[in-house]
């Protein structure tokens, strides 16, 4: 059995989403052929929710990080709500932080139970370095990277942020 998290922008463009998709077919395929795949996100809008789909898809586990108590409440807003929804639903495992509040400290500690649970980290990542703020993208690929965790990068060529 492999364990595959994942971090992500959340921001991709509207035609970043297919190209990440086929990308995160492709690398998910290989290790779903290869025994029994996990996939643990957070499945946030963007590349956290591509990446579950792709995971549902390639016949794999799911398992649902969600921040804090409040996070579907105040956090998931109505365009990515029915999706929210469906992940969950589709999950095996949901797990929810005790954190009452979606925060820089509760981000930051679902993605510790990220890399916790993780034998690789995928990470849909234009390689941009971290901006301070703390629980981003590129934070979470230095966590991984120095826990000893392997981090596959996606970004195929094409793929783009928003604004």
């Amino acid at each position: 059995m492999t364990t595959i998290a994942v971090t992500g922008h959340m921001d991709l463009t509207q035609d970043s989403v297919p190209l990440v998709r086929a990308a995160l077919d492709d690398l998910l395929g290989q290790h779903a052929r290869e025994g029994r795949l996990v996939g643990v996100s957070c499945i946030a809008k963007g590349s956290d929710s591509v990446f579950a789909e792709a995971v549902l898809a390639a016949g794999g586990r799911l398992t649902v990080v969600v921040p804090s108590r409040d996070y579907r409440r105040n956090k998931v807003k109505p365009d990515h709500a029915a999706l929210f929804d469906r992940l969950v639903e589709a999950a095996e495992e949901t797990v929810t932080l005790s954190h009452e509040t979606a925060n820089r400290q509760a981000y930051e500690a679902a993605n510790a139970v990220l890399i916790e649970r993780a034998d690789r980290l995928v990470a849909v990542w234009d390689g941009q370095p971290p901006t301070g703020k703390g629980g981003g993208t590129a934070d979470t690929v230095l966590e991984a990277r120095a826990a000893g965790v392997p981090v596959d990068v996606v970004w195929p060529e094409g793929a783009a942020r928003r604004g």
